[in-house]
This record gives structure tokens, C-alpha cells and sequence, in this order.
């Protein structure tokens, strides 16, 4: 097997050029689509830093077919698996749910099709009970670009709250202007300063949309980050809407529909 101990590994290589995904890489390898320096790839082979990587046109050409879906997500549907009795998001992506109403339909003349449901997968998560923009992708590229590692996309919140010092039935509760109550320097807090699970999170924009409204603008996403930000500071949610990953937003697609990411769009 072609080794170099002073490489990295072929489907990592791939993925940080922006090809594909480590997955997408490893099946490509496994087709035969992958040459270094003019022989075929194998499996965990590692590559030197100046090797010649070629990718056969069969691997262009099956990304070409990949979609990427955006869908409004209503409240009660879980990102990923199905799990607690809930439904999972992408039961709602069917043909009668498309939107009508982008007028870039049908997106470079695409029509929906069963098989675009075949490895389409939640590029992030978005909690059971909030709504907003969640994106399915068949595209590794896209996945890693939104949840890799090094993923710094921002990803922006509609978040209403009431301020609850002792809790959401505790004494105190204010559900109006709570902008006027809230100390300054808890806000500061929610911008930089936090914790979750014994790691600091990265300095997030938080401001006042209206005195009951907060708007979030974060580059990271934390289980329910956005919700034990708030319990930290005395203020509980009592609703959250994701309007925009990137540079895409969600415009006017209406919640339980879906569109496809148009070839002109780019996170």
C-alpha cells in the first residue's frame, strides 16, 4: 500500500482542499475516482504535501446531482433521528411541500425525486421547539463548511424572552420591556463571557430587536446553546426562529416548506 509516514490521510487531504467530505473522499476512493501521482488510491493511503491528486469526472459529475435543501421548521419536528415519539424534519420534505414561491423554481430546472431524500442529512441541529432555517444536504462539502471543525459561519436568531431571576415560575417573571430590566451587564454577558460545559463560547452579537425580542448572531452551535445562554443570565426563551445561515436567509419561504439552494447561493 502507497504510504508516506510524513503525509496525511488521502480522504483528509481531499476534504481540506474543498473537494468533498472525508466520507465522500473514501467512497471515491473505493470506486477507483482517485489517482496520486498517476496510480490508483487505496483506502487510508497517506499522501506527501506535493503529491498529484486527479479526481476522476464520474466524481464531478455525481456532486452535480447532489441537492441541498433549506426548510422552515415548524416546532415539534427533531434535526436528526426521530426520537422521543417526535417526527423527524425531513418527513417534510416530500414534492407537496416545495414551495411554489421562490422564483428560482424549479432550481436550475430541478424536480424533486425520492433518491434526492437517499444520504440527505441535518447540516446542524435546531432545537424541537424552535422554528427557522434548517438545512439538509447530500453535499459534503456544504456539511463541512457549516459544522466542521473549523467552521465559523454565523448563523443568526430571532429570540423572545422573559426575564425570570428565579425562574420561569419563580418570583419575579417579567414578560414585557424586559429590555428595561435586564442589568446592561448581563447583556455583555451574553456577548462575551459564557460558558457551556466547561468550555468558553466564542464572543456572540446580542442585541435588542424590540423590548421583548433579542436578535443572536453566533458562530458556533452548542446544544441548546442559545436557550442555556439565557438561563444564565435570567432570561427564558419562550421563542426562537433561525432567519439566516451565512449568507442565506429565510426570507418569505412559508414554515413546514422547503426549497432548493440555488446555484447562486453560497453560505
Amino acid at each position: 500500500m502507497p504510504r508516506d509516514g510524513d503525509g496525511v490521510r488521502l480522504n483528509k487531504r481531499l476534504a481540506d482542499l474543498g473537494l468533498c467530505s472525508r466520507r465522500e473522499a473514501d467512497a471515491w476512493i473505493e470506486r477507483g475516482w482517485v489517482r496520486v501521482n498517476g496510480q490508483p488510491a487505496v483506502m487510508g493511503q497517506t499522501v506527501a504535501p506535493d503529491a498529484r491528486i486527479d479526481v476522476a469526472p464520474q466524481a464531478r459529475a455525481q456532486q452535480g446531482e447532489q441537492v441541498t435543501i433549506l426548510l422552515h421548521k415548524p416546532v415539534g419536528y427533531v434535526s436528526g433521528q426521530p426520537e422521543d415519539g417526535h417526527e423527524a424534519a425531513v418527513t417534510l420534505v416530500d414534492a407537496r411541500s416545495q414551495w411554489r414561491g421562490d422564483a428560482r423554481m424549479p432550481a436550475g430546472g430541478r424536480r424533486f425525486s425520492p433518491s434526492q431524500l437517499r444520504g440527505l442529512a441535518p447540516a446542524g441541529r435546531l432545537d424541537i421547539d424552535s422554528t427557522g432555517l434548517l438545512v439538509f444536504t447530500q453535499d459534503g462539502r456544504v456539511a463541512r463548511a457549516l459544522i466542521g471543525e473549523d467552521s465559523a459561519v454565523e448563523k443568526e436568531y430571532l429570540v423572545r424572552v422573559h426575564y425570570a431571576p428565579h425562574g420561569p415560575q419563580g418570583a419575579g417573571l417579567v414578560t414585557q420591556n424586559v429590555q428595561a430590566v435586564l442589568p446592561p451587564e448581563r447583556l455583555a454577558l451574553l456577548r462575551h463571557g459564557l460558558s457551556l460545559d466547561g468550555q468558553p463560547l466564542r464572543p456572540a452579537q446580542v442585541d435588542w430587536q424590540n423590548p421583548e425580542q433579542l436578535r443572536f448572531v453566533l458562530t458556533e452551535g452548542k446544544k441548546r446553546q442559545i436557550r442555556r445562554m439565557c438561563e444564565q443570565v435570567g432570561l427564558h426563551v419562550v421563542g426562537l426562529k433561525r432567519i439566516r445561515i451565512g449568507r442565506v436567509v429565510l426570507g418569505n419561504l412559508p414554515q413546514g416548506q422547503w426549497r432548493y439552494l440555488g446555484a447562486d447561493e453560497r453560505f
